[in-house]
């Protein structure tokens, strides 16, 4: 599943998979696999194949899976970008996604005892990111489309009530630190030129950013996917270009 091979047609259909988010449970060392064609599966610790544990949900298959985050009860929340849009076409048609506010994206919840999934919340607007909270008492879901980054309640007064966080453009995927912040992969408006250039913003769960790295200088103005921190390290990935970025901060 590490790359895509299509049949030489007008719609072309995958062989291949094209895995976009991963997540480790190290409890049972069970890597959570989102497949962009494929849906929701998982890998054991010896590897090999991965094991698809789910193509849809509430009788809607999953369109253009992306993101995932695993808590420690070994809960899996996912998300589903667009009912509407694949990945082989929403570079191209992104505008048109934009201009009809797409909103038919999703976010699941699998849970590891049941092994059910579950649809927690829909009519996201290009579904991207998601980090779920140590207790589960909240997850943290970007909205691609409209440039949004929410905070959605799983417990207490609040629960299935969100609230706004972080308006930074092309919110994409978020990853959790050690020390219960996340990274959002985003972009921001470049003065003079108004262009957008990619960027990693550390934030807390309430949206307050402690730290931007603008990485314009190794991605241009392409847009990055991913910011992970790791022993004093980020790791940053972008669909566009074919290297993994190392930065020391």
């Amino acid at each position: 599943m590490a790359e895509i091979r299509v049949f030489d047609t007008a719609n072309p259909k995958p062989v291949c998979g094209r895995p976009l988010g991963l997540a480790l449970h190290h409890a049972t060392n069970r890597l959570y696999v989102c497949d962009a064609f494929f849906g929701f599966g998982v890998l054991g610790l010896k590897g090999g194949q991965v094991t698809i544990l789910s193509t849809g949900a509430d009788g809607e298959p999953f369109r253009f899976c992306n993101a995932v985050d695993v808590q420690r009860t070994g809960d899996v929340y996912f998300t589903d970008i667009s009912a509407v849009y694949d990945v082989r076409f929403f570079s191209i048609q992104l505008e048109t996604a934009i201009s009809t506010n797409d909103s038919t994206g999703r976010l699941m919840k699998y849970d590891f005892k049941t092994e059910q999934v579950t649809v927690l919340f829909r009519n996201l607007s290009g579904a991207a990111g998601v980090a779920v909270d140590e207790e589960a008492k909240f997850v943290l879901v970007s909205k691609f489309i409209i440039n949004r980054t929410i905070k959605i309640w799983l417990q207490g007064p609040k629960v299935n009530k969100f609230e706004i966080i972080n308006l930074q453009p092309m919110p994409d995927n978020i990853k959790r630190t050690a020390s219960e912040n996340v990274w959002l992969a985003a972009a921001m408006i470049k003065q003079g030129t108004q262009s957008l250039v990619p960027i990693g913003q550390r934030i807390n769960a309430s949206g307050t950013v402690s730290r931007t790295v603008n990485f314009e200088r190794w991605y241009g103005n392409k847009s990055i996917s991913e910011v992970q921190e790791f022993d004093g390290l980020l790791y940053v990935a972008s669909r566009l270009v074919n290297f993994i970025g190392v930065y020391k901060h």
